[in-house]
């Protein structure tokens, strides 16, 4: 399934080029902070055991693998794959300290990766940026070993009437806050559409299935402003 807004030669290199900088503190702004305790939901979720590999795909400046190798006492194996330059090294300077993290460019639609090779495969705030989401849980699919497990965090449909009223209206001012941190308002354009053109919970549901997921599930959290998909290799 093909994006079409993402389908734009460079759009999506070009907003991160210039968000890069100021991505945490916006992603604070953006969620009132709550994105912190969406991403610890999310290694609640998976309960790691010391150990176990992951990957974390568009791992932007880094949040899921600090937390993912916190909650293992720094004792995994961690990749982070990003396919825009000055973010990777936003997430190499941030998590520096970190020798168990390793950085590779790359994008989720073609992961330069073996298969049968990680026990968790995450993707946080980067789904709706890939190309072709068919593609990217794919290769999600192919480079999890046998019993290993999907996760996407991700902006979805709130389900909520009134909730949704808000929530729309309170996006309408997200670009306006972009344009008084970083001096430009159309990255941020861009993604509040990316999030109104995403899909709903259970068509993730169904091209997670059509790609040989199982157990496939969904946790909308804060309403279903963001959800949860996770998925197994079997």
């Amino acid at each position: 399934m093909q994006q079409n807004l993402q389908q734009k030669k460079g759009l999506v290199d070009n907003v991160f080029n210039k968000v890069f900088d100021k991505y945490d503190l916006m992603n604070d702004v953006m969620s009132l902070g709550i994105h912190r305790i969406w991403k610890k939901e999310l290694i609640y979720m998976m309960n790691p055991s010391i150990g176990q590999k992951l990957v974390d795909v568009a791992s932007g400046t880094g949040d899921v693998a600090k937390l993912y190798s916190e909650a293992t006492k720094n004792k995994s194996n961690i990749l982070c794959i990003e396919p825009n330059n000055k973010m990777l090294s936003e997430g190499k300077k941030k998590l520096k300290k970190f020798k168990n993290i390793n950085f590779q460019k790359g994008s989720a639609e073609n992961l330069i990766l073996p298969d049968d090779t990680f026990d968790f495969y995450t993707i946080v705030f980067g789904l709706r940026n890939t190309k072709n989401i068919n593609k990217s849980l794919y290769e999600a699919h192919r480079v999890l070993k046998k019993g290993g497990r999907f996760l996407c965090l991700e902006f979805s449909k709130v389900e909520n009437t009134n909730l949704n009223f808000l929530y729309k209206n309170y996006s309408k001012l997200i670009p306006i806050f972009g344009q008084m941190i970083i001096g430009d308002k159309k990255p941020y354009e861009y993604l509040i559409n990316s999030i109104d053109n995403f899909i709903n919970q259970r068509q993730l549901i169904e091209i997670m299935r059509k790609n040989n997921f199982t157990n496939c599930s969904y946790k909308n959290l804060n309403g279903g402003i963001v959800a949860i998909h996770s998925g197994w290799k079997i």
